[in-house]
């Protein structure tokens, strides 16, 4: 059973930085493409990032250039490093594989804890 834990979010001013880390297990990580996502109070679940397994990174037009989404395959973990944080990024963050037919959705709709992010203006 394939398990995701997020962590590393927290309260933050407009233009901080914080680092988010998902560690998965129950599955061969450095297989698949990993994705972030983020759910604001009220709103649908949205795609953030990408990064396959080779390395090759996506990002949401509204983070792009400020968000930055890495792996280490050797701990199974993915990260998001989220720089100038805006107050409109304030969501519960999630991570899971993606679908490899259906690129931009989730494989599973199993989801862990997910680790709330909060930008305060």
């Amino acid at each position: 059973q394939v398990q995701l834990v997020e962590s590393g979010g927290g309260l933050v001013q407009a233009g901080g930085s914080l680092r988010l880390s998902c560690a998965a297990s129950g599955t061969i990580f450095s297989l698949h493409t990993m994705g972030w996502f983020r759910q604001a109070p009220g709103k649908q679940r949205e795609l953030v990032a990408t990064i396959t397994n080779g390395g090759t990174t996506n990002y949401a037009d509204s983070v792009k250039g400020r968000f930055t989404i890495s792996r280490d395959n050797a701990k199974n973990t993915v990260y998001l490093q989220m720089n100038s944080l805006k107050p409109e990024d304030t969501a519960v963050y999630y991570c899971n594989r993606m679908n490899p037919v259906l690129t931009t959705r989730a494989m599973s709709d199993s989801w862990g804890q997910g680790t709330q992010v909060t930008v305060s203006s």
